[in-house]
């Protein structure tokens, strides 16, 4: 358990989830998302099931990330992620041009067991070099998001299917 105590920098002036800066996220997210599958159909008509399940996963996490803003360091992460993923698909190295690496000896030390913050900071993007209070309030906005993310993709599912 930790007791730190986290300073309250900028609270959500508005308790209650179903606030109108939600709606206005959720509104975005619905907007990009819609926009990026669109983008999806026209460019890859005719590729495999599998294909365009990664391309639809992306574009649901570059969504959400962008309607969080940048503000947040979880979804700056995402987009790093994601236009990392697209500049090595673009520059891949060619067999000539391929650099050899030293590889150096990596000192081995006794694990330790982590701790229930390391398991968080593990889960959210962007995670690994915040304090534990900027942490928590990483995590609850991811979750928030997640959450709006799904709630998405059932109402996208339920109109594709019936």
């Amino acid at each position: 358990m930790h007791f730190f105590k986290c300073s309250q920098g900028n609270p959500n002036p508005s308790p209650n989830p179903n606030s109108t800066n939600l709606n206005v996220s959720k509104t975005m997210q619905t907007s990009y998302f819609l926009r990026a599958v669109a983008l999806i159909n026209m460019a890859m008509p005719a590729s495999s099931t599998m294909q365009r399940g990664r391309s639809i996963r992306r574009a649901a996490y570059a969504s959400m990330a962008r309607a969080a803003g940048s503000r947040r360091v979880w979804s700056r992460a995402v987009l790093r992620r994601l236009q990392h993923r697209r500049e090595r698909l673009i520059r891949r190295p060619s067999g000539a041009g391929r650099r050899f690496v030293i590889r150096r000896r990596i000192r081995v030390s006794t694990p330790r067991e982590p701790t229930q913050a390391d398991v968080l900071r593990r889960l959210v993007p962007g995670g690994k070099a915040m304090d534990f209070c900027n942490l928590l309030e990483e995590t609850a906005n991811y979750i928030q998001c997640l959450s709006t993310q799904v709630s998405l993709m059932q109402t996208v599912a339920d109109s594709i299917s019936g």
